[in-house]
């Protein structure tokens, strides 16, 4: 038996030098990845020009700068691979006011720009196709004879919109109001995990404890169907559409008008920590809604239209938004009013808060009737103010619209590429 195990051994170091005498043919080294942001040399600079001429853009800034004064000025945010501090962006946005105070000519403004500013750009793939209620069919822009073309493949940023809805909606449950807004739960816990080691730097997971054990939160149909909430979680008001109060969770902030006539603002407060599922892709693949037909509207649509379906298909996306009232609103990521029309979602992994934006894409022109007629490019400055859970990578960013029909129709409706640039002030300037 001894004689056998000596003969295998043998045979396997045999082998074993066999392969080592072998040369072998290296690995091919791993393609670099991309970086998100790039910095454009000034031949590459697009024409500046804004099309709400420069109205609410000062309003904007003040909000940045607002929250640039309350966080240390050596505070740190990403910029790709790189940071750039608070007092930068500080500096970079006071300089910008500067011109602004002018009023300067386009020529004028884009030669300050040139001169005193560095401009980066979005490295980041084409968008997907479309999916959930961000979806609407693209087309292709009518550009102004002398603008640029809009980068339509590589490089390309996919804008969607958001706004701020009205609910109806009573302080006490009674009648037609008979569904929650809630606050924050009671029981809801958020752990850093960085603390438990450096390599979980800036995450966090949501949960709660259950027994001697942390789990994750309630998802949606637990919260819908089993009333988890009741006696753990306040709440904010009643209001009177499961459907209208879907579509806040989603948007994130609205106003509410109480049956005295009174409104009140509710703003993100946080989230059962539960994944983002888009709907829509569910319609879509389930063959209920097409894809050229996708909008937040048709989603509506199809739910009024299929009570007996709503609530699966809401369900289908787990996560739940929790609210508290303001004193105003809406508020973005940066607790600070949000600008209609200045306001931008990112996602801040990549892009730094607070920043200036120039971004050119599409928005839609309505008749008479209030309905989209057709869509325009244009072309305007912007703040980073906001993050989104659907926001992720250096090809998304969100547009708030603001409130009342047209920010409706054109969060409903956007989906179109177009481009995302950065404005930092030279170090040197």
């Amino acid at each position: 038996m001894r004689k056998k195990t000596y003969a295998a051994f043998g045979v396997l170091i045999s082998l074993l030098f066999a392969l080592w005498g072998c040369p072998q043919k290296p690995l091919p080294p791993p393609e670099p990845e991309k970086p998100d942001l790039v910095r454009l040399a000034l031949e590459d600079y697009p024409r500046f020009a804004d099309d709400m001429n420069y109205d609410g853009l000062d309003q904007a800034i003040q909000k940045s700068l607002l929250y640039l004064n309350r966080i240390p000025p050596n505070r740190t945010f990403s910029l790709g691979e790189e940071t750039v501090s608070a007092a930068h962006v500080k500096r970079s946005l006071e300089r910008f006011q500067d011109i602004l105070f002018l009023k300067p000519t386009p020529d004028d403004l884009n030669r300050f720009i040139r001169e005193n500013f560095r401009v980066y750009g979005s490295l980041a793939p084409a968008p997907e196709p479309p999916t959930a209620e961000e979806s609407e069919e693209e087309s292709e822009p009518e550009l102004e004879p002398d603008a640029p073309p809009l980068k339509t493949a590589e490089n390309a940023v996919l804008f969607t919109g958001y706004f701020e809805p009205l609910l109806q909606g009573s302080l006490s449950r009674g009648g037609p109001y008979q569904y929650p807004v809630y606050g924050m739960p009671q029981n809801i816990a958020v752990v850093d995990l960085s603390l438990f080691s450096d390599k979980y730097a800036g995450e966090k997971i949501i949960g709660r404890v259950s027994g001697k054990s942390f789990v994750p939160y309630y998802e949606r149909k637990e919260i819908e169907e089993k009333g988890v909430l009741r006696n753990n979680a306040p709440v904010r008001a009643w209001v009177d559409d499961p459907i209208d109060l879907f579509f806040l969770q989603i948007q994130g902030s609205g106003k509410i008008e109480l049956t005295d006539k009174e409104i009140i603002d509710v703003h993100y407060s946080g989230k059962n920590g539960r994944p983002y599922r888009a709907i829509g892709r569910l319609l879509i693949d389930e063959g209920k809604v097409s894809k050229e037909e996708m909008s937040m509207q048709r989603i509506r649509q199809y739910l009024e239209e299929n009570p007996d379906d709503a609530d699966r298909v809401m369900n289908y996306n787990p996560s739940y938004v929790f609210f508290s009232i303001e004193d105003d609103g809406p508020k973005g990521a940066l607790n600070v009013v949000l600008t209609p029309g200045r306001s931008l979602a990112v996602d801040r992994g990549i892009f730094p808060m607070a920043a200036l934006a120039f971004v050119r894409t599409e928005k839609p022109l309505l008749d008479h009737e209030g309905r989209i007629r057709e869509w325009t490019h244009f072309s305007r400055f912007m703040l980073h103010q906001d993050t989104g859970g659907a926001i992720k990578g250096a090809d998304r960013a969100d547009i708030f619209w603001g409130s009342g029909h047209y920010a409706e129709i054109a969060a409903g409706h956007l989906r179109h590429r177009g481009e995302h640039y950065l404005l930092l002030l030279n170090p040197d300037k």
